[in-house]
């Protein structure tokens, strides 16, 4: 590998961005492409398709054989709230590969007793967030239902570009959210980027059930990012 690829690929890992090394198998010659760099053609729509999936393949172009190696930082949920959904999408979202952080300053509920294994922060959003701030490679849920809480991490994470955000709450209760977040100065173009309810629609009623919707609608996100823009252009 060329020192400079390595060099730009370690500065992209410390920085939580996704690349790709694009390798050309017949001569040898490969570069470094970060998610959002224009690439053209054929070509291009693969190394789409790879950040999309996170799997690195081989494939052919124009007669030539490239290989593409795949680099994504490893997608982070944060979760607002030690509640009873948190409890069953942590173990959840683990097993699928996601880093859980859960952040409520409800020292009742942010207890390692009800959390082992997952990094708890028993503290106020802004606090936590400062330390550990959001970026395009995290999914936010927020579920405590009080306002104070989740609404400064809504906004954190829609001004970080998270994959995804969600919040808990009926058609009503995201109303007034909706109207708090406008009062707060947040644009309604990054409102309507907020998921509520939450999850997807498959009539979950229990906490394990609501994790499970959550937890899909989560994948989902990360796996047609860019898309939507895509059709828009389109359209």
């Amino acid at each position: 590998m060329d020192p400079y690829a390595l060099k730009k690929l370690n500065q992209c890992r410390r920085e939580r961005r996704a690349a790709l090394l694009v390798t050309d198998l017949g001569d040898g010659r490969d570069r470094v492409v970060v998610e959002g760099d224009p690439v053209s053609g054929l070509l291009g729509e693969a190394v789409e398709k790879a950040f999309r999936s996170d799997k690195s393949a081989t494939v052919e172009v124009d007669g030539r054989t490239f290989f593409l190696n795949v680099h994504l930082p490893p997608p982070r949920l944060v979760m607002i709230g030690a509640v009873h959904i948190s409890q069953a999408l942590a173990p959840m979202a683990r097993m699928a590969g996601f880093d859980v952080h859960i952040i409520d300053p409800r020292t009742a509920f942010a207890s390692p007793e009800r959390f082992s294994g997952v990094r708890l922060d028993a503290e106020w959003p802004e606090e936590a967030l400062a330390r550990s701030p959001l970026d395009a490679y995290c999914a936010l849920a927020a579920l405590t239902h009080d306002p104070k809480i989740d609404d400064p991490a809504l906004m954190a994470a829609l001004e970080a570009g998270c994959f995804y955000v969600g919040a808990l709450g009926s058609r009503k209760t995201h109303a007034k959210r909706v109207e708090r977040l406008t009062a707060a100065g947040v644009p309604s173009s990054a409102i309507e980027r907020v998921h509520a309810p939450i999850g997807l629609a498959i009539g979950a009623a229990s906490p394990p059930e609501i994790a499970v919707a959550v937890l899909a609608e989560i994948i989902e996100a990360l796996r047609s990012r860019g898309l939507e823009a895509r059709k828009g252009e389109a359209a």
